[in-house]
């Protein structure tokens, strides 16, 4: 049997965690962890962490092993995730990778360009900019520096606007120019076996689980971390709504509604990225047998 890495992408909400553990054990593996926000020790409850009895009934890699002050990319996810790979195997044949992180799933499957390190200086002056002057700011400077980019980067993301930056002003080269898009081989097979759910269903889940979330003290995590706002991880829904709140900008009625919105316009966006992947089979995401029929199938045959 050749080594096979199992990919189960899916929106946020869909029900990955549970059906990643069931299916690890039906192949006696472990799970690699594809959500770039559960990298982060300090986010547990606003990232939807697998819960203390998952983690340890399944070995998990990749959650909770970073700081929020530490930096992380695709690129080193993309070396680390293959060095481990190289040791799982030597136990098991099989692996499972499971996320919402597009681009972090990319980086395994396809790899991902050779992008320089950059200056934390660089990197510390385009994040002050953002908070002085807004998202509007970068989307100037990143037109100058680099309009082919501009021209396809989502420009209500300030990470990504921030990464193109200081990839521009560290190198001297539009960000861009490092985006070729060659396809790398693997030395082991990839299964792209994706889970959805019916859109309403979906967002009724959504709204559910961020329910649960400030039931389990979302606001008291959030206020712990509010001196460290301005760090690219916190960036992310469900702290970025209550640090408004904290700062009496809104309501704490109208952010647990904005955290709920924005994480079902979040889901949407997971979607358009995976759409355009051919490579990935669907399945309704409570098909647990058929999907453990179709894997079964495809890997010993």
């Amino acid at each position: 049997m050749k080594n096979t890495l199992i990919v189960l992408p899916g929106p946020t909400g869909v029900g990955k965690t549970d059906l990643s553990i069931d299916l690890a054990k039906h192949f006696g593996c472990e799970i690699i962890s594809a959500d770039s926000r559960q990298f982060y020790r300090e986010m547990k409850i606003g990232t939807a962490v697998p819960s203390d009895d998952q983690l340890a009934g399944i070995k998990h890699h990749f959650i909770k092993f970073i700081s929020i002050k530490d930096y992380y990319s695709s690129s080193l996810y993309e070396r680390d995730v293959l060095k481990l790979l190289t040791g799982l195997f030597v136990k098991n044949p099989v692996a499972l990778l499971t996320g919402g992180s597009g681009l972090y799933i990319d980086a395994v499957c396809k790899g991902i360009d050779d992008i320089p390190d950059v200056d934390p200086e660089i990197r510390d002056k385009y994040s002050r900019k953002y908070k002085e002057e807004g998202i509007e700011g970068l989307r100037i400077i990143l037109k100058l520096l680099d309009p082919a980019y501009y021209e396809k980067v989502d420009l209500k993301n300030p990470k990504r606007i921030i990464r193109a930056l200081e990839i521009c002003e560290t190198t001297g080269r539009p960000y861009s120019t490092y985006l070729t898009k060659e396809k790398r081989t693997r030395d082991f097979e990839i299964i792209k076996t994706g889970i959805n759910r019916p859109r309403e269903e979906l967002f009724a889940r959504i709204n559910l689980r961020v329910d649960e979330m400030i039931r389990n003290g979302l606001e008291d995590e959030a206020g712990s971390l509010r001196p460290f706002r301005e760090l690219n991880a916190l960036n992310s829904v469900g702290y970025k709504e209550f640090f408004d709140y904290f700062d009496s900008k809104i309501s704490l009625e109208k952010a647990v509604e904005l955290i709920k919105r924005n994480t079902r316009r979040f889901a949407k966006r997971q979607m358009t990225w995976w759409s355009k992947d051919k490579d990935i089979t669907w399945f309704y995401a409570d098909d647990r047998e058929k999907i453990i029929e179709y894997l079964g199938g495809r890997i010993c045959g």
